[in-house]
């Protein structure tokens, strides 16, 4: 699956800033970037950085004034996407050291305060048939409801209001694997079945598929984006980590937009 991604957004500073981003599709060995440009408008500094865990760059971007970003990238996806009732789910002692941290609570996942809920809808199940209850439990009771969340709503948060964007259900979706000691981190990326068309967010859990140590599979509780064609921009605990903008310092926030079409 080839895909073509045009974005852009803008901001304005009033004073010189720095500010962390992160858009670019990373270069992995499912999706591989046949082309890309990156143009942002009157950098005073421009630096890229290695993102978590070496998946894609970050830029560091230090400004004044209106700041305009805009990125256009081809990029061709081979990824694999089984089913995950087939995986099996690693016990805690079993788990690779690089994937540890992300058994942890973070800053919106609050995995200790959901584990009574998650043990009881949760705990009859098994290997991959957990991560699929999980997500379609998510699916069928909160609702997808623009600006119904901030910059501060929680997993439990939203797991309390039922509602919220693609950043909670991911958010929620982490929590309940993690509230069950199974590994997961959050996933922006690039898909085109997103409505309305945005940066997009998912949840990635490790698993095991026939004795080949673990890895990584994304699961999208909105139901929007297939994995076969989701092209990832960085991974993190949570949202804090993977946020396309982080400014230290204030920023007036303008605009974006995002398109995503497939090509092949």
């Amino acid at each position: 699956m080839i895909l073509d991604i045009t974005s852009s957004f803008t901001f304005t500073l009033d004073q010189p800033t720095d500010n962390l981003l992160q858009f670019e599709a990373a270069a992995l060995s499912d999706q591989k970037v046949i082309s890309a440009n990156t143009r942002v408008s009157d950098p005073l500094q421009f630096n890229r950085v290695p993102a978590q865990d070496e998946v894609g760059e970050r830029i560091w971007v230090r400004a004044e004034g209106s700041v305009r970003v805009d990125y256009q990238a081809r990029v061709e996806v081979t990824r694999k996407t089984p089913d995950l009732r087939g995986f099996r789910l690693l016990k805690p002692h079993e788990l690779p050291g690089h994937v540890v941290e992300y058994v942890f609570d973070s800053r919106y996942c609050q995995a200790d305060r959901m584990q009574n809920f998650v043990a009881d809808r949760f705990g009859k199940y098994a290997g991959g048939d957990k991560i699929v209850a999980m997500r379609d439990w998510i699916a069928q009771n909160i609702t997808y409801e623009a600006g119904a969340s901030n910059a501060s709503t929680s997993a439990f948060d939203t797991f309390g209001e039922r509602r919220g964007i693609c950043r909670d259900f991911a958010h929620v979706m982490i929590t309940f694997a993690r509230a069950s000691a199974i590994p997961a981190r959050y996933t922006s990326c690039y898909a085109p079945g997103v409505t309305p068309q945005d940066f997009h967010a998912v949840a990635e859990v490790f698993v095991e598929s026939e004795g080949d140590g673990g890895g990584w599979q994304i699961v999208d509780p909105t139901g929007m984006a297939d994995p076969a064609n989701t092209v990832k921009i960085g991974i993190g605990r949570d949202a804090a980590d993977v946020s396309f903008m982080t400014t230290f310092g204030l920023a007036q926030f303008k605009n974006s937009k995002v398109e995503v079409r497939e090509t092949a």
